[in-house]
């Protein structure tokens, strides 16, 4: 039988580069996958149904949080969103690690259901490194861009409920720190008790 795999959620304010590395981590580590999430909203040009996103129907979606089907869920501007439960215990009982990108209110409604998972927040090296790449990406106003950096104090306070805080001032830097992370809790005593007593009785028989 397969070993379980591990469920890692990364959060983090927006511009702290948390997208680039997932997608690194993704081309780094063949076992590592990314669970899709479902959601109510109509799919956009170009996007493909269980690639982007599950794309469901309000009441099915509705069904599915009344009967805990969703590890996470939100409603954003009128859509629902949401992380689907069966498909990422598939994953992890087939020995897959699974990574999630997400908010930090959806990262702690996963962490209330599921304490064992690996939950990492990232973080800029500066205010005015964040300023700078969230100016660079010109897809956002100036009082859009003021008001996400006015917000960045009280968000990461929020690190203090997650278990590792990685600075993205290089992404090939903090993609390697989170893939060491990963494998350290690949060696935490809990999750080899199974291991331990094995060489244990071996001990003792011979």
């Amino acid at each position: 039988m397969a070993r379980p795999g591990i469920l890692i959620v990364l959060s983090g304010p927006s511009g702290t580069g948390k997208g680039t590395i997932c997608k690194a981590l993704l081309q780094n580590c063949p076992n590592i996958n990314y669970s899709v999430s479902a959601t109510t909203r109509t799919p956009r040009e170009g996007e493909v149904n269980g690639v982007n996103y599950w794309f469901v129907k309000k009441e099915e979606f509705q069904t599915m949080a009344k009967n805990n089907e969703l590890l996470e869920w939100a409603e954003v501007y009128g859509n629902y969103y949401g992380t689907p439960r069966k498909h990422v215990e598939q994953l992890l009982n087939s020995g897959k690690d699974v990574v999630l990108e997400i908010d930090t209110q959806g990262a702690m409604q996963i962490k209330a259901k599921f304490p064992q998972g690996v939950f990492v927040y990232i973080v800029p090296p500066s205010i005015d490194e964040l300023a700078f790449r969230i100016n660079k990406r010109g897809s956002e106003s100036q009082e859009s861009i003021e008001k996400r950096l006015g917000s960045v104090q009280y968000e990461i306070s929020s690190a203090y409920d997650y278990n590792y805080v990685v600075v993205n001032d290089q992404v090939e830097a903090a993609t390697a720190k989170i893939e060491a992370i990963i494998s350290a809790e690949k060696s935490r005593v809990e999750r080899n008790t199974d291991r331990i007593e094995a060489i244990s009785n071996r001990c003792s028989v011979s």
